[in-house]
């Protein structure tokens, strides 16, 4: 009878061991409070942003119709052997000059191609459908995509990776005087954000691919698939500009393809 206590209770308490072994493994599976945590919901102020494009004209926008069109729902630009570009050219939104605004759109680029957002910009006036000022960078080999570069003004504010101060242009001296191997001399790295090389590698070379734009006050910042490429802080009033002209460009260079859509702005 001992015996058969005994072989008894050795049946429950290894069945009660099982048993806290499974609890304990299926607790493992169960996600933890702080991987709960960390997906956060879609921000109500999602709601406040406005489509631009309509995604089959190009209706309230004015650029050359020899490089820009719609094709499989986007703004397209293309460059091809026939129509080779003496300047860059740019399709500009007539909707507005915005100043403080967020920008969001996908974008796609062909390998050899070489376009950006442009923002707060100014019309040239002797250049058919150019613009000078803020740009996020986007090129197909990927070299430049995400950085801050400002056309026809200061060159390179920003690297992609880096958060710069951006300091006055001299008095007494001219505006290209100023600046030195295609970047800004007043350009001051104040963080480095990441690995240029790693930053790069999160662009997805001839996919969609998102951009996001912010720009408040003098603070500009460009994300690339969620992530901060270039932050640029202006602290040069003789040549920031607090608003102006959106458009999408195609640069001089070879045949190129680039194309945007779910282009939406928030002011």
């Amino acid at each position: 009878m001992k015996n058969l206590l005994k072989s008894k209770w050795l049946r429950i308490e290894a069945l009660g061991v099982g048993a806290m072994m499974v609890i304990g493994f299926v607790n493992c599976q169960q996600p933890s409070d702080s991987k709960v945590s960390s997906l956060e919901p879609i921000s109500s102020s999602e709601a406040d942003f406005e489509s631009i494009f309509d995604g089959e004209t190009l209706e309230g926008w004015e650029g050359d119709p020899v490089y820009w069109s719609v094709k499989d729902g986007a703004i397209t630009g293309e460059i091809t052997p026939e129509t080779l570009l003496k300047a860059n050219t740019f399709l500009i939104w007539q909707g507005g000059q915005p100043g403080d605004f967020e920008l969001k759109a996908e974008f796609k680029i062909s390998e050899a191609g070489n376009s950006g957002i442009n923002y707060r910009s100014e019309r040239v006036e002797d250049v058919p459908f150019a613009l000078k000022g803020y740009q996020a960078d986007i090129d197909g080999k990927n070299s430049y995509t995400g950085q801050n570069y400002e056309e026809r003004k200061r060159t390179t504010l920003a690297y992609r990776g880096q958060k710069t101060k951006i300091s006055p242009q001299p008095d007494g001296v001219e505006m290209r005087e100023y600046v030195e191997r295609n970047a800004w001399k007043g350009l001051s790295v104040e963080q480095e954000i990441g690995d240029r090389a790693e930053l790069g590698a999160m662009v997805k070379a001839g996919e969609w691919n998102s951009i996001h734009i912010i720009a408040k006050g003098n603070v500009l910042q460009h994300y690339v698939n969620g992530q901060l490429m270039s932050e640029v802080h202006d602290e040069d009033p003789k040549n920031r500009m607090e608003s102006g002209y959106l458009g999408v460009q195609v640069h001089v260079g070879p045949p190129m393809k680039v194309q945007f859509k779910d282009v939406m702005l928030k002011q």
